[in-house]
């Protein structure tokens, strides 16, 4: 595929994401603070609702009816195998138990692999009513409401003195021997906040928080915030620092950060 026909295809599901998590969030939002809203609750004891099922079902009909041939790997609904180079990866709610809470701060997630690389994300907050977005090469994009979308930049903060850190459940570092490295980045940054899931992740991507770390995920977790945060100028890569999604932890950091952080988590 040349230059021109890739920017084609990517765009036209940008186009498509966009649209179809504009989509998603209407059917979120009929449950959003509803006080007879279920939770079920999945085999590994995680939450789920119908607003996640309901949402990953549409995302899924919207991509099928506009690119057949596409693969699909979602949270909550068996993968589908496509016949071309693109692959969804969905998480209809990041932020589930934010959800169930009524708290605002949970995201609808849309990341696409194409051979094996992720080159767009969308993260859309439905109670918000922000979107952050970017496909590779374009540049990463913050809308709020009905304002003209602006450039999403990671912040040139230096010192992590200066930073503010967020990571999504304490609990997890403890799970994974890394304890210490919490306390440490908690004492030593200018502000620890549990503004977590994908809403910490955008706050690196939009320059108002410089390190969010997640000790434990999972695929779809990640696959949306990582070409936006690398659009965005800054990082997310695993506790190892290769941008991957599939090793099971992962964190985003500005690029001037990167490396101390790393070598606080290494410790």
């Amino acid at each position: 595929m040349n230059t021109h026909s890739e920017k084609f295809e990517l765009k036209a599901r940008l186009e498509l994401a966009l649209a179809a998590s504009e989509k998603a969030s209407e059917l979120i939002m009929q449950y959003y603070q509803s006080p007879d809203l279920e939770v079920d609750r999945k085999s590994d004891d995680s939450p789920v609702t119908i607003a996640d099922r309901g949402a990953e079902e549409l995302l899924r009909e919207e991509i099928t009816l506009a690119f057949p041939q596409d693969s699909i790997l979602g949270e909550e609904l068996p993968p589908v195998e496509g016949t071309n180079e693109f692959k969804w990866i969905l998480d209809p709610i990041d932020g589930t138990k934010p959800f169930t809470q009524g708290v605002p701060l949970f995201g609808t997630l849309m990341g696409l692999e194409e051979n094996g690389k992720l080159v767009l994300g969308v993260c859309r907050f439905p109670a918000l009513n922000e979107v952050v977005y970017a496909i590779k090469g374009e540049g990463a994009w913050w809308k709020i409401r009905d304002q003209e979308p602006r450039r999403a930049k990671v912040s040139d903060k230096t010192k992590l003195s200066e930073s503010v850190f967020c990571t999504t459940t304490m609990t997890r570092w403890e799970t994974i021997g890394k304890q210490k490295a919490y306390e440490y980045l908690c004492r030593n940054s200018y502000l620890a906040r549990g503004w977590g899931d994908c809403y910490g992740h955008m706050l690196v991507a939009t320059g108002r928080a410089e390190v969010m770390v997640d000790p434990v995920l999972s695929p779809w977790d990640a696959a949306a915030l990582l070409p936006i945060l690398e659009e965005a100028g800054g990082h997310w890569i695993d506790f190892d620092g290769n941008p991957s999604i599939y090793t099971g932890n992962g964190l985003a950091v500005n690029a001037a950060l990167k490396d101390e952080v790393l070598e606080i988590i290494a410790r």
